[in-house]
C-alpha cells in the first residue's frame, strides 16, 4: 500500500475481506477534525453492502487500498449502520466541488480560486493517514476553457473545512455516474436534503428519470417539486409510463393535471391511461411499452429489437406478437416469443410462426394475487395485459409485481436499518 492515496479514486472499488470473499463496495471516506490548525485525520471507509446497508471500516482494518480494491485485514466487522458523528466530515459529500482558496506557494503572487476534485492522505510517523494534499481545478473565468488541475499543500487551502454556500456538483456527479441507478439512488440518500436536491437537478433528465425510478416515494416527490415545473414535465416523460404514473399518483391532483399538460401528448397520453386504471390491478402496474412486433417480422429483427441496451432485461426477456398497429392499444393479439426461441431459429424465420399462445393473457381488472400465482405457475417473467377485444394494452414484468408487493418502504433503507435493529 503506497504512502499517499486519493481519496476519491477509491470510490466503488469493491472491499474483500482477508479471504477474498466480497464485503461490499467504497462509498466515502470519513475524516476527523482536530484541534488547532492540524490537518484532518483520516479515520476509516463508509462502505455499502448487501441491502444497501453502510457501514464503518477503520483504517486500521485495512490492509491494502490500490486502483484494484480494498483489502481488509484480520478480524470481525461491526456490522451497525454507519452513522456521522459531530467532529467527522465524508470527503465525497462534504469537501468534493468545494470553493477554495489557493495561497501562493512561496508567499508572493496572488491567491487563485478553484474547486475541490480530489484529498490526498498520506500516514505520518505516528502511522495516521493525514489529509495532506487538495487537489484543485483552477477557476479560468471562461466559459469555453476548463481550468487545469493542480494539488496544493492542506495548509494553502482556504475555506475546506467549515460552511460553504459554495459548494458544486460537478465532480460529485462525475463519481456517482460510474454507478448503477439503484446505487446512484442508495448514495443520493445519504446526502443531506439540500446537497441531495442539487446534485439530483443537475443530472441530465434521462439520467435523473432512471435514478428516481429507485429512489422511494417520499424522496421522487421531494425532487420533483423542487424541479421547475417544464423540468419536471421533462423528466417524467423519459421515466417508463409506469413508473411516472406512480410518482404522479402521490402529488396532489391539481399538480398531476398542469404536468401531465405540460408533457408532450404522446407521452403523457400512456400515463393518463395508466392512471385511470383501479390500484392493485394488471392495468395499474403494466408497462404499456413491451416489445410488440408483427407476425411477419424475422426472428434476426425481433433480436435486433430486443438488443436495445436501452431495454431492462425483464422487458427484452420476450416479445408479444399482435397484428397490426404494432403500439399499444394493438390490433389483436396472438401470442408471445421467449428470447431463447429467438435464438434457437433461423434468423430469417418469422415469429408468427413460433409464438406461444397456450397461456391466457391478464385482463386490466386482474389482481396481484392472481398475476402473482399465473407468473409462478408458467415460470414467466412478464404477461400480456389485453382488453375485452384481445387487443394488447402492456405487459406485467415480475419487477412491476415486486414493487407493488413489497412494503410501499423497501427502498427506504433508514427503514430497512430499524427493522433489523
Amino acid at each position: 500500500m503506497g504512502t499517499r492515496v486519493y481519496l476519491a479514486r477509491l470510490a466503488g472499488l469493491p472491499v474483500f475481506d482477508p479471504n477474498g470473499d466480497r464485503v461490499g463496495r467504497v462509498r466515502d471516506a470519513v475524516v476527523r477534525l482536530r484541534t488547532t490548525n492540524r490537518p484532518p485525520q483520516v479515520v476509516g471507509l463508509v462502505a455499502e453492502m448487501a441491502l444497501r446497508r453502510r457501514i464503518f471500516l477503520p483504517i486500521g482494518r485495512i490492509t491494502s487500498m490500490d486502483a484494484e480494491a480494498v483489502v481488509l485485514g484480520t478480524g470481525s466487522l461491526n456490522l451497525r449502520r454507519f452513522e456521522k458523528r459531530q467532529n467527522e466530515l465524508l470527503v465525497l459529500e462534504n469537501l468534493l466541488d468545494r470553493r477554495v482558496t489557493v495561497m501562493p506557494e512561496h508567499g508572493d503572487g496572488a491567491d487563485h480560486t478553484g474547486t475541490v476534485v480530489d484529498i490526498g492522505m498520506e500516514l505520518n510517523r505516528n502511522t495516521e493517514w493525514i489529509v495532506t494534499r487538495v487537489a484543485v481545478r483552477e477557476h479560468t473565468g471562461r466559459l469555453t476553457r476548463r481550468g487545469h488541475v493542480y494539488q496544493a499543500e492542506y495548509d494553502r487551502v482556504h475555506g475546506l473545512i467549515g460552511p460553504t454556500d459554495t459548494q458544486g456538483t460537478a465532480n460529485l456527479i462525475a463519481l456517482l455516474d460510474q454507478m448503477r441507478p439503484a446505487d446512484m439512488a442508495n448514495a443520493l440518500q445519504d446526502l443531506p436534503d439540500a446537497r441531495r436536491n442539487e446534485v439530483a437537478a443537475a443530472l441530465d433528465d434521462r439520467r435523473l428519470a432512471d435514478v428516481l425510478e429507485e429512489l422511494p416515494e417520499h424522496d421522487q416527490v421531494e425532487i420533483l417539486v423542487g424541479l421547475d415545473r417544464e423540468r419536471a414535465a421533462d423528466v417524467l416523460e423519459r421515466m417508463d409510463p409506469d413508473d411516472a404514473a406512480d410518482l404522479l399518483a402521490e402529488l396532489p391532483k391539481t399538480e398531476q393535471a398542469v404536468l401531465l399538460d405540460l408533457m408532450e401528448p404522446e407521452e403523457a397520453a400512456p400515463v393518463r391511461q395508466l392512471m385511470s386504471y383501479r390500484p392493485g390491478t394488471a392495468g395499474s402496474v403494466m408497462t404499456s411499452e413491451p416489445v410488440i412486433l408483427t407476425p411477419d417480422t424475422t426472428v434476426a429483427e425481433a433480436l435486433a429489437r430486443i438488443r436495445n441496451p436501452e431495454l431492462s432485461p425483464v422487458v427484452a426477456a420476450q416479445v408479444f406478437v399482435a397484428r397490426a398497429p404494432a403500439a399499444t392499444p394493438t390490433g389483436k393479439y396472438l401470442g408471445m416469443v421467449h428470447f431463447q426461441r429467438l435464438l434457437r431459429e433461423p434468423p430469417a424465420s418469422i415469429v408468427g410462426g413460433l409464438v406461444d399462445s397456450g397461456i391466457d393473457p391478464l385482463r386490466t381488472d386482474t389482481g396481484l394475487l392472481e398475476i402473482t400465482r399465473r407468473m409462478a405457475t408458467y415460470d414467466l417473467v412478464a404477461m400480456p395485459v389485453v382488453d375485452s377485444t384481445n387487443r394488447l394494452l402492456g405487459a406485467v414484468t415480475v419487477d412491476d409485481v415486486l414493487d407493488h408487493s413489497l412494503p410501499r418502504d423497501w427502498r427506504d433503507r433508514d427503514a430497512h436499518d430499524e427493522g433489523a435493529a
